[in-house]
């Protein structure tokens, strides 16, 4: 169903791909939007280990909403910082895309923990984490990406 990689040897292991999940703050959401166009929107996103899902956060309603209660198949895009070497111009990065599926998350308790634990890829201070919380966490809306299938590659620009 899913399409092999072209370059092969760019493929990185999987076990990478999870790191670079795991300790990149954003990503580039991409949904299925008005009218048939592509919708691509950068969020930020918290990866969790124990179920393999990716996590996010967001408002209650807007053009992303819509997309995901329409079509609940997405892939999200992740590039690390990359690094060039001394005298290149051309960077090398990493990048992992994931297809996979929504599911909104309904427990509000449980989206609310959501919100904590991606938070902390952002701020160490759970005292104006639980603040932030307690202003707008009664507005949120969590969603998991449950992936399906996960490639990811090393590119050298050049």
């Amino acid at each position: 169903m899913f399409r092999r990689m072209a370059r092969i040897k760019q493929q990185i292991p999987d076990e990478e791909c999870i790191r670079i999940l795991k300790e990149q703050k954003r990503g580039v959401l991409s949904v299925l939007g008005d009218d048939g166009y592509p919708y691509g929107v950068p969020l930020n996103h918290w990866y969790n280990e124990e179920d393999g899902c990716l996590y996010f956060h967001g408002g209650m309603q807007g053009h992303k909403i819509d997309a995901l209660k329409k079509c609940d198949k997405v892939s999200f895009y992740v590039l690390d910082d990359g690094y060039r070497k001394e005298g290149d111009w051309a960077l090398t990065f990493k990048s992992v895309i994931v297809f996979g599926k929504v599911r909104f998350v309904e427990d509000h308790a449980e989206a609310l923990d959501i919100c904590r634990k991606l938070s902390l890829k952002f701020l160490q201070d759970t005292a104006e984490i639980e603040a932030m919380i307690q202003r707008s966490g009664s507005r949120v809306l969590c969603f998991a990406l449950v992936p399906e299938h996960m490639t990811g590659k090393q590119v050298h620009e050049a």
